[in-house]
């Protein structure tokens, strides 16, 4: 998607103008600043493609590093370093059965937050 240079030159205001009953309402609601990095540091994780496939799938099913590395045809060398780092943000947890390590999310939310970013995707793409 690009942006024509006529846009870009209209998207700002024209004249300085404060809504001070808007800005206090929302001020109100603004979350605090740990939150909003905790935040901003979990949609850094999740830009690494490889993660949001390895997040997307076990949205679906609990599965092991094997399982992940077959599915994603990537090594599990990699599949262990981007599980690592989805642990290190309680993303996803594991549980030992014997000498295998099953992962699924941590919980509901990120499955959520991959659902809504697919459902805007597909509307992007036009896939309704």
């Amino acid at each position: 998607m690009t942006i024509k240079a006529t846009e870009a030159i209209n998207d700002v205001c024209e004249i300085d103008f404060v809504d001070a009953e808007k800005v206090k309402r929302v001020r109100q609601k603004m979350k605090p600043a740990e939150a909003v990095t905790l935040l901003a540091d979990t949609f850094k994780l999740l830009g690494d493609p490889t993660r949001v496939r390895i997040a997307f799938a076990l949205a679906k099913e609990e599965l092991c590093v094997c399982d992940i590395a077959n599915l994603l045809n990537v090594s599990q060398s990699a599949v262990s370093h981007s599980l690592r780092t989805l642990r290190q943000m309680k993303l996803v947890r594991f549980r030992r059965v014997g000498k295998i390590a099953y992962y699924t999310l941590d919980d509901d939310h990120i499955a959520n937050l991959l659902d809504e970013g697919f459902r805007h995707v597909d509307d992007l793409l036009g896939e309704k």
